[in-house]
C-alpha cells in the first residue's frame, strides 16, 4: 500500500496516563493509505495495545506490537487482510517473546490488541485481550469483539452473574495477549449482533461500513469506568469526535483513573447533504 497523507475518515485518538499510573503503556497507531498506484482504494488502519507485566515493559511490549503490525500491515498489498494481520500478530508476538526472553526484567511482558482496518468502506477486525472495539450506528452502540478474559468465560458458563461484575473476582485475568506462548493467532470473529455464532461473526469480516458510522477503540481504562451506553450517551452530546474522546477520558478519570485510558474513533464520512452524524 502507498502511505498518504489525508484519511478517508474522519479520526480522533487521545491517550491519558490517568491518575495514579507513573507511565502509560497504552500505545496506538492511526494510518492513512490507498492499495497502490493503479488502484486508488483509500484504507485506514487503526491499532491500540495495551501493555501487560513488569516494570515498564508493558510500555516496551505495547510499542513493539503497535510499530511492527503497523509496519506490516503498511508493506502489504492490503488484498487479504486477515492473512496480513494474522502474519502481523505472529511476528509481533514472537518479537516480544524474543526480547522477553533476552531481557530478564521484561518477562512476561505482553499487550492486549484491538484493531480496525477499513479498505474503502469495508471493515476488517482482530482483536486479543480486553481492549476493546465498538461500533456506533444510527443511534446504537455494538461491542464488536470478544473479550478473553476469565470473566468474559466465567459470564458465559453461567458462574458470573452479569449484574455482580464488579464484586467477580479475577477481573482482568486475560486468557489471550501478544507476547503469549500459548496463542499466535488474533480473534477475527466480528459481532455484528448479540447471539451471532463463531462462523456467522467470522462471515461478518468486511462488512460494508455506512455513512456516519463510528468505530470507537478503547484500553479497559476507559470501560472499566464507563458502560457501553455511557460511552454512546457522551457521543449523542457532544456530536464532535474530538470533543466525545476527550470527555470520555475525562470522565474515565474523574470516576478514579486507576488505569491508563486510551481511545480512538473513526467516522466513515456522511454524504454532502447531512448535517449531523447521528440519527
Amino acid at each position: 500500500m502507498i502511505t498518504i497523507k489525508q484519511a478517508h475518515l474522519h479520526v480522533a485518538a487521545l491517550s491519558h496516563m490517568g491518575m495514579v499510573r507513573k507511565n502509560n503503556e497504552d500505545n496506538f497507531a492511526v494510518s492513512a493509505f490507498q492499495l497502490s498506484e493503479k488502484d486508488p482504494t483509500p484504507a485506514v488502519f487503526a491499532i491500540l495495545c495495551d501493555g501487560i507485566g513488569g516494570h515498564k515493559a508493558g510500555e516496551v511490549a505495547s510499542e513493539m506490537a503497535v510499530n511492527r503490525i503497523s509496519a506490516r500491515v503498511a508493506r502489504s498489498d492490503g488484498l487479504h487482510p486477515a492473512e496480513i494481520l494474522s502474519m502481523a500478530f505472529r511476528e509481533a508476538n514472537e518479537r516480544i517473546l524474543a526480547s522477553a526472553r533476552d531481557n530478564p526484567e521484561q518477562k512476561g511482558m505482553g499487550a492486549t490488541l484491538a484493531c480496525a482496518w477499513v479498505i474503502g468502506r469495508r471493515l476488517y477486525t482482530a482483536s486479543a485481550g480486553d481492549s476493546r472495539t465498538y461500533l456506533v450506528r444510527a443511534g446504537r452502540i455494538q461491542q464488536l469483539n470478544i473479550d478473553h478474559t476469565w470473566l468474559q468465560e466465567a459470564i458465559e458458563k453461567g458462574a458470573v452473574d452479569p449484574a455482580k461484575v464488579k464484586d467477580a473476582p479475577n477481573l482482568h485475568v486475560i486468557r489471550r495477549h501478544l507476547g503469549s506462548e500459548k496463542e499466535d493467532q488474533p480473534d477475527f470473529r466480528l459481532r455484528l449482533r448479540d447471539g451471532e455464532t463463531n462462523e456467522q461473526m467470522l462471515a461478518n469480516q468486511g462488512t460494508p461500513l455506512l455513512p456516519g458510522d463510528v468505530l470507537v477503540l478503547c484500553s479497559d481504562g476507559l470501560t472499566d469506568y464507563l458502560k457501553s451506553s455511557e460511552i454512546l450517551g457522551v457521543m449523542q452530546k457532544t456530536k464532535n469526535l474530538n470533543a466525545s474522546v476527550k470527555t470520555l477520558v475525562d470522565q474515565a478519570n474523574q470516576r478514579g483513573g486507576q488505569d491508563n485510558i486510551t481511545v480512538v474513533m473513526l467516522m466513515m464520512p456522511w454524504d454532502a447533504d447531512k448535517q449531523s452524524w447521528f440519527i
